[in-house]
């Protein structure tokens, strides 16, 4: 496939990196049925760490095996498909090529009572599974947040000199944030921001609320009159925020209940400029059908002009 104008004008804003580390993110961005259009969906199956296995896949049992997860991904037709170590060596050779995987490099787990992560997989891991990119979680706010970055650091360092891409999910928490603040608008664009900062080429965040967390913040919102009244335009400021829109930010599919509520927060994002997004539980949890029927509405979401859905 050649490169689009869409993925050119995204390539270019890489203005560092080695030709193998483009090549991936035109890999990333070429691949399934949004290939070429500059935009992402990303399977992300990293919650039977972070969560348990009963409470990630009892809801559809299929979903325990990880080729499950493999078939899926390159079914619907998404771009990546993202996972720890051992997820990925389960069906690596079996699915060797057919859709870029993403190694997730570090998980926390619910037994845990620290707001940290331990790193569980190497930039030498993934090389050898063929990967395009290795992902990473950051805790702007948590008391481990500075010792995060320094291990970014060093993997993002090797991960570039070797050729990959470099995806960050950037999670806001810590003793100066409620529940409410982990996902305020000003606190998501600051993490986005500090992502950025720390060299990622994809950065993840949560869909942002209405919420003002931090006092200094708010009144620079009131004050400038910044626009944080729909989704729409808080996905814009994320954006904005990594650099103007020249690094790619992704976004969850958040916490939902219904198919609807999912596809009006897809809608947000997509109106708002936002590069795409990495939808895990919302998908894997139920039927396969119905998780491929949902994700095809989510790419015709992408795939179409803005403020039509």
């Amino acid at each position: 496939m050649s490169i689009t104008p869409q993925v050119k004008a995204i390539i270019d804003n890489y203005e560092a990196d080695n030709p193998g580390t483009k090549s991936n993110l035109v890999r990333l961005l070429n691949a399934g049925k949004l290939g070429g259009t500059g935009k992402l969906v990303i399977l992300p199956v990293d919650q039977g760490f972070e969560h348990g296995p009963a409470r990630s896949f009892a809801a559809n049992p299929p979903a325990y095996d990880p080729h499950y997860h493999y078939s899926l991904a390159i079914e619907a037709g998404l771009n990546a498909y993202a996972a720890p170590l051992g997820m990925l060596e389960a069906g690596a050779s079996t699915f060797a090529g057919q859709i870029p995987t993403i190694l997730k490099c570090n998980s926390s787990n619910a037994l845990a009572t620290e707001k940290d992560q331990a790193v569980t997989g190497s930039v030498a891991d993934a090389l050898r599974l063929g990967c395009s990119a290795i992902g990473f979680t950051i805790y702007p706010g948590s008391e481990y947040c500075f010792k995060q970055m320094d291990e970014l650091r060093e993997l993002a360092a090797e991960a570039k000199a070797a050729g990959l891409a470099v995806v960050v999910w950037s999670y806001p928490r810590g003793p100066m944030l409620d529940k409410a603040g982990e996902t305020a608008i000003d606190i998501c664009a600051y993490a986005a921001h500090m992502a950025a900062l720390c060299g990622a080429h994809i950065i993840k965040v949560k869909p942002p609320t209405g919420v003002l967390s931090l006092p200094a913040a708010r009144e620079v919102y009131i004050q400038e009159n910044i626009n944080i009244s729909t989704l729409a335009a808080r996905v814009r400021h994320v954006v904005q925020a990594t650099f103007a829109g020249r690094r790619i930010v992704i976004f969850s599919g958040g916490e939902h209940e219904s198919e609807s509520e999912l596809l009006t927060t897809v809608r947000g994002i997509h109106d708002g400029g936002g590069f795409g997004s990495i939808i895990g539980r919302n998908t894997f949890q139920r039927p396969k059908a119905e998780a491929l029927a949902l994700l095809a509405r989510v790419i015709g979401i992408f795939s179409g002009p803005t403020g039509t859905h």
